[in-house]
């Protein structure tokens, strides 16, 4: 199978969110289980069909995070340099509206636009990729076609 690329930060947040589903979120709804089935009737009881989805949520997102992490290829970008590559941290520049915004190239699994995560898969990244500060770079995205200046590149 194919690697994962990920940032540190990344790898390390997903381990935590698979401990807590492990020691805390899996236990808690285990005892909701059992304190439902105690209610009796258990083809008429919300509680029990409730806690028992959550529970195959919480199974899934396990089996999930396992899977990640074992393909995982942990990336250190404070070792990278020069043109933009997978964990640089990218300012550009809107060339139609100066608008500036700035995001981290990152591996699908920590990808999170909000908070300027961006996945190295989408069209803007692959755009980036090999670029150089004052390059320009022209963008397909869904609402058309986009012009941005890279203003800045650091590894960090």
């Amino acid at each position: 199978m194919e690697k994962i690329p990920m940032t540190r930060g990344g790898h390390t947040a997903l381990e935590q969110e698979l401990r807590n589903l492990k020691t805390v979120e899996r236990p808690s709804v285990i005892r909701a289980i059992a304190e439902a089935r105690e209610h009796g009737d258990l083809s008429e009881n919300a509680e029990y069909h409730s806690a028992r989805e959550k529970q195959s949520f919480i199974e899934g997102r396990i089996k999930e995070i396992e899977a990640i992490i074992s393909l995982a290829e942990v990336i250190d970008p404070t070792s990278l340099s020069g043109a933009i590559k997978f964990g640089a941290t990218v300012t550009i520049v809107d060339e139609d509206t100066d608008e500036e915004k700035t995001y981290q190239i990152v591996g699908e699994p920590e990808a999170d636009i909000e908070n300027g995560m961006l996945n190295i898969k989408s069209p803007l990244a692959r755009a980036l990729i090999g670029k150089d500060e004052g390059d320009s770079v022209e963008v397909r995205t869904p609402g058309g076609q986009r012009d941005y200046e890279v203003l800045t590149i650091l590894y960090k």
